[in-house]
């Protein structure tokens, strides 16, 4: 008790937990990227700290465990995907069919990168969305619930958790049609962007959830939501997308996406109509 006295203390002493917070431009596509350097920030204040230590676990468990598997699984195949000696007698063929290789490499690197995240969030649902809670009272100096943390926790879990599986199946109806292009002539070669794009719309979607279901928001209602801010959503999935494909680096994606999308949503979203509308 004592311990969420003093976090709640914190919040309200801290200057950027001010009530009433100045209008925000709108800082399009590029902007928006810039707001995972603020979820940066913002994990790492006080009266956050502790709400980011079991997100991070999760994504440092999650990254470690899949990403040692993926390794083993998928590194000897690319190998021995061996183009250049197959074709060696014909240079043009080399060329072509090596640089196919290093587009559907990088493909996979992202899908399973992107893969990863989601399993880490599927787990990671109900701290994320405390997380979340906990980063726009500490923006705004209002709690959307005044329940304990864990009893808050507890009675959005299965909220979250259908908010996941919601998403899941919304992956499952884009996804394979795009994995399916990277098997058709010539358009392969267009299939790792679109996954790269579709991928920063889908975290983008997933980050967002958090605050915004914490307003009482459904999936459906997020992807409104971001739809009618495109520019916003894509910038900050881009972001999150670019960072979850680099080693290392994936490992704290998570809470800062969190913490990044909340802001993202106190600054351009909580002002306008309320979701369920």
């Amino acid at each position: 008790m004592l311990r969420r006295m003093s976090d709640d203390a914190a919040i309200s002493r801290d200057p950027m937990a001010a009530p009433h917070r100045p209008a925000v431009p709108d800082p399009g596509l590029l902007g928006a990227m810039g707001y995972l350097r603020t979820g940066f920030r913002l994990v790492r204040r006080p009266g956050l700290r502790r709400f980011v230590l079991t997100p991070l676990a999760i994504n440092l468990a999650v990254f470690g465990g899949l990403g040692w598997w993926a390794v083993a699984a998928f590194g000897d195949w690319i190998g021995d995907w061996a183009v250049l000696e197959r074709f060696g007698d014909v240079w043009g063929v080399g060329v072509v069919l090596a640089l196919l290789q290093l587009l559907f490499a990088a493909a996979m690197l992202f899908a399973l990168a992107w893969a990863f995240t989601l399993v880490a969030n599927l787990v990671g649902a109900p701290f994320n969305g405390l997380l979340a809670e906990r980063v726009e009272a500490h923006l705004t100096g209002r709690r959307t619930s005044e329940d304990p943390g864990w009893l808050s926790m507890l009675r959005s879990t299965p909220r979250l958790l259908g908010s996941e599986i919601a998403k899941l199946l919304y992956l499952a109806a884009w996804l394979l049609p795009l994995l399916i292009l990277q098997f058709v002539p010539l358009l392969n070669v267009l299939a790792p962007f679109l996954l790269f794009l579709f991928g920063a719309w889908m975290l983008a979607l997933e980050y967002l959830d958090y605050p915004l279901g914490n307003h009482g928001a459904l999936f459906r209602d997020v992807r409104r939501e971001a739809r009618a801010r495109r520019p916003r959503a894509l910038g900050f999935g881009f972001g999150v997308a670019a960072l979850s494909a680099v080693p290392i680096v994936n490992l704290f994606v998570m809470p800062v996406a969190v913490a990044g999308a909340t802001a993202l949503y106190v600054d351009h979203w909580r002002s306008g109509p309320s979701p369920r509308h």
